[in-house]
């Protein structure tokens, strides 16, 4: 790949992913620092020229930095690249920040996904790849081309290469009845049987209990979602609920397979203190020091997908083979 026609730069929030994308490519990372000056605004300093350059932003929506700051500085960087003449700026976002906020839910909501993607473009955005959107009409938001690359093909690969005999010992299950459509088109895929947990609510966003449909005895149970494209784990709580349920109804392991692992507030003390077996994260947020707490968590790296679809759009190729294969 000529490097003089391609530029890669990494912001604050997920260096680790960037090199890893970098790395596959056979590229150097671009020369940037991004800093505070002492009044906390950011500043973003090009170290090397992008004109006429095709340039490739990797920031994610969440991790270790403070979530708006985070977005601010890739709007910073988008900009910075504009005003240097690049030809054109692709912000690769893991994790697309405010995704959940898609639509006006209550009384004088706002639809922050939407501003989100207002803001990118005004920036200077002319391309944006995500992953596992929150739901896929987010893509609708933006007035620019929008690629939504799948964790499910690296899921697959994993339960066939990590889950000894899962074509007679595991079952997929749907945490939620919503998801039931994806989810057994994804045990259709690995020819093996399927079981859903319906919830039964008294009060609004609390669950009474759950009830399993479907036989989980002896198997290996694994929790995936298919409500939007994604399972993400946040406070986890639901998560622990679901992996009790298939417990008592005779489940010999569960497994979680998770796009996003955001793993806030007490997560890592729920998950440790739950029958799950293992939580398996994609690496579109950092989580690296979570795993010292948490040794149930397993990371499912996608930095091949990522560099892919970067090396395709590059070369204007088409990256619909990324929805349904895993680089090797």
């Amino acid at each position: 790949m000529p490097s003089e026609s391609i530029k890669i730069f990494a912001g604050n929030s997920h260096p680790e992913l960037a090199q890893l994308i970098a790395r596959r490519l056979g590229l150097p990372l671009g020369k940037c620092v991004v800093s505070k000056y002492s009044n906390e605004e950011t500043s973003v300093t090009l170290g090397e020229s992008v004109r006429d350059a095709d340039v490739f932003l990797i920031q994610t929506g969440s991790g270790g930095t403070p979530h708006d700051s985070t977005s601010l500085e890739t709007l910073i960087m988008i900009n910075a690249c504009k005003f240097a003449s690049a030809r054109r700026i692709t912000a690769v976002m893991p994790c697309f920040p405010y995704a959940r906020q898609d639509k006006k839910d209550k009384s004088r909501a706002p639809i922050s996904a939407k501003l989100v993607a207002n803001m990118l473009t005004v920036a200077g955005c002319d391309h944006v790849i995500t992953m596992d959107l929150h739901a896929s009409q987010i893509q609708g938001f933006f007035d620019i081309p929008v690629d939504n690359l799948y964790a499910e093909p690296c899921s697959l690969k994993y339960i066939r290469s990590s889950i000894p005999d899962y074509e007679s010992k595991a079952i997929i299950v749907s945490p939620d009845a919503g998801g039931a459509k994806r989810a057994t088109a994804i045990a259709d895929r690995l020819g093996i049987d399927f079981a859903l947990i319906h919830k039964e609510r008294k009060v609004a966003n609390q669950v009474a209990r759950m009830v399993l449909v479907g036989s989980v005895k002896d198997k290996i149970a694994i929790l995936v979602d298919g409500t939007s494209a994604y399972y993400m784990a946040d406070t986890c709580g639901t998560l622990a609920k679901a992996a009790e349920t298939l417990v008592a109804n005779g489940a010999a392991a569960v497994y979680a397979i998770v796009t996003h692992g955001i793993l806030s507030g007490n997560a890592l003390d729920i998950i440790n203190k739950s029958p799950l077996t293992k939580v398996v994260v994609t690496n579109t947020i950092p989580h690296a020091d979570k795993k010292v707490v948490c040794p149930k968590l397993e990371t499912l790296d996608v930095s091949a997908t990522f560099a892919e679809s970067v090396r395709r759009t590059h070369n204007g190729e088409s990256i619909s083979y990324l929805f349904t294969h895993a680089p090797e």
